[in-house]
């Protein structure tokens, strides 16, 4: 399974077809998407879009190409349908997101539906791994188990150095439905960051049980967080490489196209 999602994001700006993916784990396409699907909880045709966006946005932070140079390096063929899925999937357009890179999101609000009779409450802890890092933790809710669009609802947790492993998270307002409670944490310190915005990747993500939520609901999800590795489904939402707060400030100057390769 490991060398098909190699494969995926060594050749992602190609057209890879089912088959040719599947060829790479030595089994047939139904087998093989059925034994995916249970590893990465979505489908290949799915984690293969999310990396092409996935790299759409290290391109529009790292390079000058232009949107349409870019979508069509990241193996589409059409600019309107890139633009409407990074939009839909990054929470801004292309040209947006480009912008808002030097400057940050000004302010991470706690994203929330309205509250009325339909919505329920997911609380629990997340739980870090050992570290004398100070992180920055998202929790979100989303539709889907890939980190993509707004969450329903949202918490962000400040983890100091000296702080304890286990912190308390709580999601109000989630809609009735099935939902997907996901996790990223950040490194915040100047010694630790990188303050341009595409070198701002997670040390740690993190995700629950999907929770089916009914009116008036109080679920309790714990979190185990551990460390990134490549079956992790590319976060998509414009978080974390817009959150600046507390970093030092700088201005990325936009570089030469990279050549094509792994990410």
């Amino acid at each position: 399974m490991e060398r098909a999602i190699t494969t995926m994001w060594d050749h992602y700006s190609e057209p890879l077809s089912l088959d040719e993916i599947a060829d790479t784990a030595v089994l047939s396409k139904f087998y093989f998407s059925r034994v995916f699907r249970n590893v990465t909880g979505t489908s290949p045709g799915r984690f293969l879009t999310a990396i092409r966006l996935y790299s759409a946005k290290n391109l529009l932070l790292e390079t000058s190409l232009s949107v349409t140079d870019i979508a069509y390096q990241v193996g589409y063929n059409s600019l309107g349908t890139f633009t409407t899925r990074f939009t839909r999937s990054v929470g801004a357009s292309p040209t947006r997101f480009r912008s808002l890179s030097h400057s940050g999101l000004p302010q991470l609000p706690r994203f929330e539906t309205g509250a009325d009779s339909r919505t329920g409450t997911v609380h629990g802890t997340v739980v870090l791994p050992p570290t004398s890092t100070p992180l920055r933790v998202y929790v979100g809710a989303f539709s889907s188990p890939i980190v993509e669009g707004m969450p329903v609802s949202c918490d962000i947790l400040e983890s100091p150095s000296d702080a304890c492993r286990v912190l308390a998270y709580r999601l109000s307002a989630v809609p009735v439905g099935e939902w997907y409670v996901r996790a990223a944490a950040v490194a915040v310190r100047w010694a630790d960051v990188d303050p341009r915005p595409w070198a701002r990747h997670p040390l740690l993500v993190g995700a629950g049980k999907p929770v089916v939520m009914r009116a008036n609901q109080d679920v309790e999800l714990r979190i185990p967080m551990r460390t990134v590795d490549r079956t992790d489904l590319p976060i998509l939402l414009a978080l974390p490489e817009l959150d600046n707060r507390h970093l030092p400030e700088a201005r990325p100057t936009p570089r030469r196209a990279p050549e094509l390769a792994s990410i």
